[in-house]
C-alpha cells in the first residue's frame, strides 16, 4: 500500500462525523450573539431609563405646583382674588379658588369635579395670621414619624385682605409608578411597610397683602 493510501485511511479514521462537525459549526457561530447579549441587558437598562423619566417627571410636578402656588399667592396679595368681601368679581370660596388652583396645573394635572369637592390628593392651605412669626414652618402629619401621611384636619381657606400676612400652602400627592425609585423619591410611606407610592409635592408661600382699595 503506498504511503498516499495511507495517509488517505488515516484522514478518513479521523475525520469527524457529521454530528461532532455540526456542534463544532455551532461553537463558532457568532450568529445572534447581539441579541443575546441585549436580552441580558435590556430589563436595568430600561429600569434606569424609567426611574430617569419618573424623577424628573416628579420634580418637573412639583415646580408646575410650585408656579401655581406663587401665581395665585400674587393674585391674593394684590387683591385680584378676594375672600367674603362683597365683591362678585374677584371674591372666591374655596371650590372657585381650588378649580382656579386645577386651571394652572392643568399641563400636568388633571383635577375631577369630585377632587375639587373632595380633596384626595390636591390639598390647599389659605390662612391669615397677626405676623409672619406664626406661620407654621413644619408639614402637619398623622404622627411624628418621618414618612408618615400628611394630615389636613388643620386645613383652611380664610384668606385676609389688604394688609394681612397670609401663607399659601398647596400639597399634591404624586404617583410614582416604577417600583426601582419608590424607596427613595417616595416622601409619605405606610405604616404596615408595604410598598410606598407617593412622593408628596408640598409647595409654600407667605407674604403680605398690598393696601389695596
Amino acid at each position: 500500500m503506498t504511503s498516499q493510501a495511507l495517509d488517505k485511511d488515516h484522514r478518513t479514521e479521523c475525520a469527524p462525523g457529521p454530528q461532532f462537525r455540526l456542534w463544532r459549526r455551532l461553537a463558532r457561530s457568532k450568529d445572534g450573539a447581539a441579541a443575546i447579549e441585549f436580552a441580558i441587558l435590556a430589563i436595568p437598562y430600561f429600569l434606569i431609563i424609567f426611574a430617569i423619566i419618573e424623577t424628573f417627571v416628579a420634580f418637573a410636578a412639583e415646580q408646575l405646583v410650585t408656579n401655581a402656588v406663587n401665581t395665585l399667592g400674587r393674585q391674593l396679595r394684590t387683591g385680584q382674588i378676594t375672600y367674603q368681601m362683597n365683591r362678585p368679581a374677584t371674591d372666591m370660596d374655596v371650590t372657585k379658588f381650588r378649580r382656579a388652583f386645577c386651571a394652572e396645573v392643568s399641563i400636568m394635572i388633571q383635577c375631577s369635579e369630585t377632587e375639587i369637592a373632595t380633596p384626595s390628593k390636591l390639598y390647599i392651605d389659605a390662612r391669615t395670621f397677626s405676623g409672619f412669626k406664626d406661620i407654621p414652618v413644619a408639614i402637619p402629619r398623622v404622627s411624628t414619624a418621618a414618612f408618615a401621611d400628611i394630615d389636613p384636619t388643620s386645613f383652611k381657606f380664610t384668606p385676609g385682605g389688604p394688609d394681612s400676612v397670609n401663607m399659601l400652602r398647596a400639597y399634591y400627592r404624586w404617583q410614582v409608578i416604577t417600583d426601582l425609585v419608590r424607596p427613595y423619591i417616595t416622601t409619605i410611606r405606610p405604616s404596615n411597610g408595604s410598598m410606598p407610592s407617593d412622593f408628596l409635592i408640598v409647595a409654600t408661600t407667605a407674604f403680605q397683602n398690598e393696601k389695596y382699595p
